[in-house]
């Protein structure tokens, strides 16, 4: 075990490669991408660079604080004011979120705690009634559904569980919106306001935000996303509403205020250690397909070349975003690309970037 930690030390503080940083985020054909950026951070070196343009129309380049849709990344913001709560003793990680919404989950599923909604691990059957999103073309002509956080859940079938509550993980959603809606319920305000208040002011993260339910339009400079559109060509989708993913992964943000977040949140300034301590803890069970977990509450974990990083990926249509870090932080990483097409070509661009970032 020793012989292992001293590797991943040794591999994490070696020097950056600007040559396979940059090449990392240079082909843009895998997969088909209109633009890519990446920011490295931490003890062991720093480097920003970025490929492509931020624009099709104007051909303008991207710019290190132009805005993007961060997709999942936003339940690393969710999980933290939660866990706020717990600390505040406003909210209790081992009780049934249905305490807290009573009436709100279908009758017939077993009661589901904080934690278990944060770590993945509720079970909560797969919702019903989904719009039809399989293709491009449907991409589009639903790109301005405006939905509320409760309708996403009335979609939630009335049946039990799909595994005992606390006993598989299985990434969904739902969990968080849930989560989301429990800020809400315990606060008084939007959870688009609690995030403000608690973490994007007082960290002057000011190219991140909410936006809110009927909002599709990204605020100020920003880079496009686009889709391959049979017949149609490139569209640009970054005007979405993206009220189905509320809560789940509706915000915008850059990667340098990613950057400032991740260092504050793994720095100790946002949590006390033992709730911190549960961001880095994955639960004792295996995934739905019987791989091993790695979702704690609000971060994922992935080890790359001997490199344990701890983070969050994300997607939205035309949009594809992450920040990694090493537990230490000698090593943090922030990147969003803008694939073309929705499949999995996309994770071809992502293990690309955690090579270069962790060899």
């Amino acid at each position: 075990m020793k012989s292992l930690l001293l590797a991943a030390v040794v591999a994490v503080s070696s020097p950056l490669n600007p040559e396979a940083l940059q090449a990392a985020i240079a082909d843009l054909d895998h997969p088909a991408a209109t633009s890519a950026q990446l920011r490295v951070s931490g003890s062991a070196g720093r480097w920003y660079g970025a490929e492509g343009v931020a624009d099709l129309g104007t051909h303008r380049r991207i710019r290190p604080d132009d805005r993007f849709r961060i997709g999942s990344v936003t339940k690393v913001f969710v999980a933290t004011v939660v866990l706020q709560l717990v600390d505040e003793r406003k909210v209790d990680l081992g009780t049934p979120v249905q305490h807290y919404l009573p009436g709100l989950l279908p009758p017939k599923l077993e009661p589901v705690t904080v934690g278990q909604l944060l770590d993945h691990t509720s079970g909560i059957p797969f919702e019903v009634g989904f719009p039809d999103l399989s293709t491009p073309d449907k991409v589009v002509a639903h790109r301005y559904d405006r939905w509320t956080p409760e309708q996403r859940v009335r979609l939630v079938p009335d049946t039990t569980a799909k595994f005992p509550p606390g006993t598989r993980q299985e990434y969904r959603g739902i969990n968080y919106v849930l989560a989301a809606m429990l800020i809400e319920k315990i606060t008084g305000h939007t959870y688009g306001h609690e995030v403000e208040t608690r973490i994007l002011c007082p960290l002057r993260l000011t190219r991140t935000y909410v936006p809110a339910l009927n909002e599709t339009r990204i605020r100020g400079a920003h880079v496009h996303g686009y889709l391959e559109v049979p017949g149609r060509g490139r569209v640009d989708v970054s005007d979405y509403n993206t009220s189905i993913s509320y809560g789940e992964g509706d915000m915008i943000s850059t990667t340098g205020d990613l950057t400032r977040f991740m260092t504050a949140l793994f720095d100790g300034d946002l949590l006390p250690p033992d709730l911190l301590a549960t961001m880095f803890t994955v639960p004792r069970v295996s995934m739905v397909d019987g791989s091993p977990a790695r979702h704690a509450a609000g971060l994922q974990t992935a080890t790359i070349n001997g490199v344990e990083l701890w983070g969050k990926t994300g997607e939205q249509y035309g949009y594809n975003a992450g920040m990694f870090s090493t537990r230490d932080q000698q090593r943090r990483m922030a990147y969003s690309f803008t694939p073309t097409v929705s499949d999995s070509t996309q994770q071809q661009m992502t293990l690309r970037i955690a090579d270069a970032v962790t060899r």
